[in-house]
């Protein structure tokens, strides 16, 4: 769990590597950075004219930045844990990145976007492929949501163990919410023996 100070007795909280993915555009960036409670770091690059015919900007048409490498925040949720947040990039150019940013992974939030729902496929077939923990946040745009979540589990072929929580990816609260949902996740598969993955 912690580990003990050997001059105060103090017990060091345990610290948690989680991964927030999802296709393009979903709000990973903007996640990491209202729940996060240092300044987050974020690798975002303005979308130019190269990117023409190689980014899909279908429903995401007023972005105008990328993350090309991650997004990292940190957010203590009690005394005993502290969640190391990674934001992986959007862009199936960059995916090889997640082969880096899944080593030492705990578990992680794949967020989906209901009016684009194919953008996370590659997020869940990650995480499944290699047997890492995860749960599912609807990012819901303007508080819109357009499916039940019946239809959301269908669509996206959902285990019925994994949880699927409906959240607003800029509302500091919400984010949390989600947070805590993935680690009584873990905790619950920690309790039925299921083996960490070596990532």
């Amino acid at each position: 769990m912690g580990y003990a100070d050997s001059d105060h007795g103090d017990v060091a909280p345990l610290a948690v590597k989680v991964l927030i993915a999802g296709g393009f555009g979903v709000g990973k960036t903007t996640l990491v950075g209202a729940v996060s409670e240092v300044a987050p770091l974020r690798t975002e690059e303005y979308l130019t004219h190269a990117g023409v015919g190689v980014d899909d900007l279908n429903g995401v048409g007023g972005k105008s930045t990328t993350t090309v490498a991650l997004d990292f925040g940190r957010i203590t949720l009690n005394s005993e844990l502290v969640l190391y947040l990674f934001g992986t990039p959007g862009q199936e150019r960059f995916w090889f990145l997640w082969n880096d940013l899944v080593n030492g992974a705990m578990g992680a939030i794949v967020l989906v976007d209901t009016r684009r729902l194919d953008v996370s496929f590659a997020s869940i077939d990650f995480f499944e492929s290699r047997g890492i923990p995860f749960v599912v946040g609807v990012n819901c745009f303007h508080g819109v949501l357009d499916r039940t979540q019946e239809e959301i589990r269908r669509a996206l072929d959902l285990d019925p163990e994994v949880p699927l929580v409906l959240c607003d990816a800029r509302d500091r609260t919400a984010g949390r919410d989600v947070l805590l949902v993935l680690v009584d996740h873990l905790m619950a598969a920690q309790s039925r023996g299921t083996p960490h993955p070596v990532a």
